[in-house]
């Protein structure tokens, strides 16, 4: 049965919609008013906040702590600078990927991972021997984001943070009101953003203190589905959806790599060993079969599918996540899996899984969409990802 999360005190009260999912084994609201659009723009145009607390969290600390993290990680963690904050893979001895998720350095010897699914057992696999002490902090550290373009200011009306010297992937220490957090500059809006990490047991503190702050700035709760159309719209995958973690496929042609899952650039081959280094380099060296895309669809040609039906065009009014076939002429060659209508783009987007050939920016494919119960197909254009990336994220 799913469990409550620290925030949940907060946020049963605000879900009127009743709309409910479990996320990790948590339980955790879909949206919170009777439509996430406004869940959604508060996202793009001012700010939200949302309760990621059911991410999986862990703190690797002692003097061998960089070198097990760099061998469990694709990412060459020794390199990363105190106060920073890294996203890579975990990747079995095969290279195919197990989870994404970020690692930030706290102190000379003590860092924090974030994962979707439970990698206790991976860190604690290769710890013995080495002077490192794994603990799992999921339920003891609570976490909430909080995205959007007014989210800076937001944390400079509750915190004690020098928010404007924050880099994109940098971490501080800080009060919110009273309560002492870290705050990272991270997040999966692919917008301006920041999480805030917090003792669970002092989470409604920071959350009422946020709230308080952000009323006149805009700040919204905000649920996962509008953040899964944001994280659509920033080209970020999804585990069990666009991916599947290695060790729980039952056929091989599930599992991943981080070049195929483009997350390539997140993979530092020429080090001290690690975990999938030698087949990763022999993949690099003799290429991928298989290539994430991101697909615009036809917006004229959807049109004429509805309209020979006598209907006006009707698309999912959140983001989908069931896979659909992709073609090159009558030839499948891929599938995709995830979309959403962009309301900041004004366009149908989609993230595929496509042979490598077919990856070229600028490709028209086929993807289907059925309308009326028939199976049709409009073209698809490969363009690059992301599809929304404001210059706000990343800039001081």
């Amino acid at each position: 049965m799913p469990r409550p999360t620290p925030l949940h005190e907060r946020t049963a009260p605000l879900c009127v919609s009743y709309r409910w999912k479990e996320w990790a084994g948590y339980v955790a609201p879909c949206q919170y008013d009777t439509n996430h659009e406004v869940e959604y723009h508060a996202f793009r145009h001012a700010a939200g906040l949302l309760d990621v607390s059911p991410l999986k969290k862990y703190d690797v600390r002692g003097a061998d702590a960089a070198r097990l993290l760099s061998y469990v990680m694709t990412r060459d963690v020794a390199k990363l600078a105190a106060g920073r904050v890294g996203y890579g893979c975990f990747c079995d001895e095969q290279g195919k990927v197990i989870d994404d998720g970020t690692v930030a350095r706290l102190g000379e010897d003590r860092y924090r991972v974030t994962a979707a699914s439970p990698l206790l057992w991976w860190l604690r696999r290769h710890a013995p021997g080495l002077d490192v002490e794994v603990a799992d902090a999921s339920e003891t550290t609570a976490a909430l984001a909080l995205q959007g373009p007014t989210s800076r200011e937001v944390l400079r009306a509750a915190s004690d943070a020098n928010v404007d010297k924050l880099r994109f992937f940098g971490i501080t220490g800080a009060n919110v009101g009273r309560v002492p957090v870290e705050i990272t500059r991270t997040g999966y809006t692919g917008d301006l953003g920041y999480e805030v990490w917090v003792d669970a047991d002092r989470a409604i503190e920071v959350w009422d203190t946020l709230m308080d702050a952000g009323a006149p700035l805009g700040l919204a709760p905000v649920g996962l589905d509008a953040l899964d159309m944001t994280r659509v719209e920033a080209g970020f995958v999804l585990q069990d959806v666009d991916y599947f973690s290695a060790p729980l496929c039952t056929i091989e042609s599930r599992k991943s790599t981080p070049f195929e899952l483009g997350l390539g650039w997140t993979v530092h081959l020429d080090r001290a060993a690690f975990s999938g280094q030698a087949a990763l380099r022999r993949e690099q060296e003799r290429g991928s079969k298989w290539a994430l895309v991101g697909l615009e669809l036809a917006w004229d040609e959807l049109e004429e599918l509805y309209a020979a039906c006598g209907l006006p065009p009707r698309l999912a009014d959140r983001a989908w996540r069931t896979a659909v076939p992709v073609f090159d002429g009558p030839r499948q060659v891929g599938q995709a899996t995830s979309g959403t209508w962009s309301p900041i783009c004004k366009k149908a987007l989609a993230l595929a899984t496509v042979e490598q050939r077919h990856a070229k920016v600028g490709t028209a494919l086929r993807i289907e969409h059925t309308v009326e119960y028939r199976r049709q197909a409009v073209t698809a254009t490969v363009v690059d990802r992301p599809f929304y990336d404001p210059e706000r994220k990343r800039k001081p």
